[in-house]
């Protein structure tokens, strides 16, 4: 899930940035996955003032399709804007922007706006083809400060980075990288020709985008360029915003003790060497021991997600949120690799990383890497083991018949398997095969909405929780026959619950209500992709979504009570999501001190780092977490974190929201 809204968020801006050309010209750039084309984007410069333009991307069943058309006036500024398509989770786009008279007016899914201003300032497209991307970058290179302002919001920013030649063979073309800033967390990194046009991108190993004509290898020059453009941005952060530390003492904290479901008040925590050395009251330290003050806050065991698909950028994220610990449940081998290197030496500020592999089957919904054969899969399975994964995660489209002889090779090579349930089959069909964990609590509904015969390869997999869930009877004797099945099997659960909430409950005009208490927090273009509905419902169907949102809760309390374990998984925005997540169990009824152990020990315990990590305790690494206030009677102080510490480095997060243009949600704790 979370690849559909990372590409919400990249998208609508320079993801796919179309070409200045020719009157009576067009361009085409063509968008790869690891399973190869996905789809393309189209441009025509129908006049020096008349543009339209078209992108078509497909990937694991979802579609992103605009058709859209600029006007310009003859100063070359943008006086009118429309685009209508499709969202990757089914909402229709219908966008129009134009300037009349000094003022600008604008109206989307997202947002209507209205705004005085002279006809010099670029409007910013909720969901765009490009057209108006690229314009706005063309503006960027002719301006004296390399800048742009932005309706609704901000301001666009250009960096011209490193410059590389390459050559199709026929002929050869300079190229630019540069990094575009002021629009998100971090600065998007795209290359462009010497006129400044659009010309090839790499999107985390996920998208890889290249314009017609020149092949996937000669991208991968480009890509190399750009990763490391990407890391040298990170490591200079890391560079400045990460303490390193002989010792620590954070002292009169109330720390909480998840092995004994304690808290243990007025609590010192002596920190050496990366590890936590001592934890006691009024401990004594020589005079230079760094102190912290610990009154009125709570200290937290790191943080975990269990549902992650990483990126380098998503290491400050994580960090600032006290997320020191994150599975990757499913990524590219050169991406996840990179970013646990870079992020377990503090090159770059990051998690923790725990891979788990990831395959699907060949065909038309098929997700990311793909065999074709049982065979295929089987080695697949050796592959990973043999790369040092802890688990295989499947996906949709694997056949229910390969299901239990993948269990049996995956656990003969000490690997446990997990994923989607695939399609044509139920979730306890799959537990019997040899299932260890499901992601995802939209399967478990499916077990009884869907059975064997609806494709679950498609978006029927989100509607039918949307349209039925909440008319489940979560009580019958065949729901409570399947959950005993889980709880006597002991299938671990990683629900996303909160970013199913989003998928379920976003409506048009409105901020999504699981970022609503951080709307404030948050960059404005940030905050812009997260309105707006992202399916398509009927009006007469609202509140049955809004009842299938209730019934995951009661769902999550349900399996809680019946000894189901779970993990907290976020597959959506890092950090943020996690927090939302803990704050949905303790509203679903998990006690606190039980959320505190699922985000913590018990997710240490399932990938085999219990005995160096998950608890406050003497020995284990020093990833720790300092709270201001009490999160044990309110959950949503989690996001208060004044201090975070993994291994041998502390980390401020207001110095690291800073540089990701989020507002501090406190004040990080001094040393004295």
């Amino acid at each position: 899930m979370k690849f559909g809204h990372t590409l919400l968020l990249v998208i609508p801006l320079l993801l796919i940035a179309p070409l200045v050309i020719a009157a009576e010209q067009s361009v085409t750039n063509i968008i790869y996955t690891e399973k190869g084309l996905a789809g393309k984007q189209v441009m025509k410069k129908l006049s020096n003032t008349e543009y339209e333009a078209n992108i078509d991307v497909r990937w694991n069943n979802r579609i992103y399709q605009v058709d859209e058309k600029v006007t310009l006036n003859q100063q070359g500024e943008l006086i009118k804007y429309k685009s209508t398509g499709l969202s990757p989770f089914g909402a229709p786009i219908n966008e129009k922007y134009h300037w009349e008279d000094g003022y600008g007016t604008w109206s989307s899914n997202k947002e209507d706006g209205r705004l005085k201003t002279d006809s010099s300032l670029f409007y910013l497209p909720a969901n765009s083809a490009g057209t108006v991307d690229n314009l706005t970058v063309q503006a960027m290179l002719k301006s004296m400060s390399n800048s742009v302002d932005l309706i609704p919001s901000g301001t666009a920013r250009l960096t011209k980075l490193k410059t590389f030649v390459i050559d199709n063979g026929e002929h050869k073309e300079s190229v630019s990288l540069y990094a575009i800033g002021g629009l998100g967390f971090t600065p998007d990194f795209s290359w462009y020709d010497s006129e400044g046009n659009f010309f090839a991108k790499d999107i985390s190993g996920f998208l890889r985008i290249i314009r017609d004509g020149y092949s996937i290898e000669k991208f991968n020059e480009l890509r190399d360029i750009q990763n490391d453009a990407e890391q040298e941005y990170l490591e200079n952060i890391a560079d400045k915003l990460s303490h390193s530390y002989s010792s620590l003492l954070i002292q009169n904290a109330q720390v909480i003790d998840v092995i004994n479901a304690k808290k243990l008040p007025k609590t010192d925590v002596l920190l050496r060497n990366g590890k936590i050395a001592k934890v006691g009251v009024n401990l004594s330290v020589s005079k230079d021991t760094p102190v912290i003050d610990g009154k009125g806050k709570t200290l937290l065991p790191g943080l975990w997600d269990m549902h992650g698909h990483l990126s380098k950028n998503d290491g400050l994220l994580n960090i600032a949120a006290g997320v020191t610990n994150v599975r990757d449940i499913g990524n590219s081998h050169d991406n996840i690799m990179e970013v646990e290197q870079l992020f377990n030496s503090n090159t770059v500020i990051g998690n923790r990383v725990f891979r788990a592999g990831f395959f699907d089957q060949m065909s038309e919904f098929s997700a990311g890497l793909s065999v074709k054969s049982l065979e295929e899969a089987h080695e697949k399975i050796d592959w990973f083991a043999d790369n040092g994964y802890l688990q295989i995660k499947l996906y949709s489209s694997i056949d229910p018949k390969w299901v239990e002889s993948i269990a049996e090779h995956a656990h003969r090579r000490g690997m446990r398997l997990s994923g989607h349930i695939p399609a044509f089959m139920t979730a306890e069909q799959a537990v019997k095969a040899g299932y260890d964990e499901i992601q995802h609590i939209n399967m478990l509904f499916l077990n009884f909405l869907a059975g064997t015969t609806v494709d679950t390869r498609q978006q029927l997999r989100f509607s039918l929780i949307g349209e039925k869930a909440g008319e489940l009877d979560l009580d019958s004797k065949e729901f409570n026959d399947f959950i005993k099945l889980l709880a006597d099997k002991q299938i671990v659960i990683d629900p996303t619950v909160s970013t199913f909430r989003s998928l379920l409950l976003k409506e048009n005009k409105k901020v999504d209500p699981e970022f609503s208490a951080i709307a404030k927090h948050l960059p404005p273009n940030v905050l812009r992709q997260l309105k707006g509905a992202e399916m398509n419902v009927a009006p007469e169907l609202l509140d049955n979504y809004q009842a299938g949102a209730e019934a995951m809760n009661k769902l999550l309390k349900k399996l809680y009570d019946s000894g189901v374990p779970i993990v907290p998984g976020t597959d959506n925005i890092a950090g943020f999501t996690l927090h939302r997540e803990l704050e949905l169990y303790a509203e679903a009824g998990i006690p606190t001190m039980e959320v505190f152990k699922i985000a913590s020990i018990n997710s240490a315990k399932l990938v085999g780092a219990a005995h160096y990590l998950g608890s406050i305790t003497e020995g284990k690494h020093a990833d720790v977490v300092l709270i201001d206030g009490d999160p044990t009677q309110d959950m949503s102080t989690i996001r208060n974190v004044s201090l975070v510490v993994k291994g041998g480095y502390f980390y401020k997060p207001d110095e690291l929201y800073q540089v990701l243009g989020v507002k501090p949600f406190t004040t990080s704790s001094q040393l004295r």
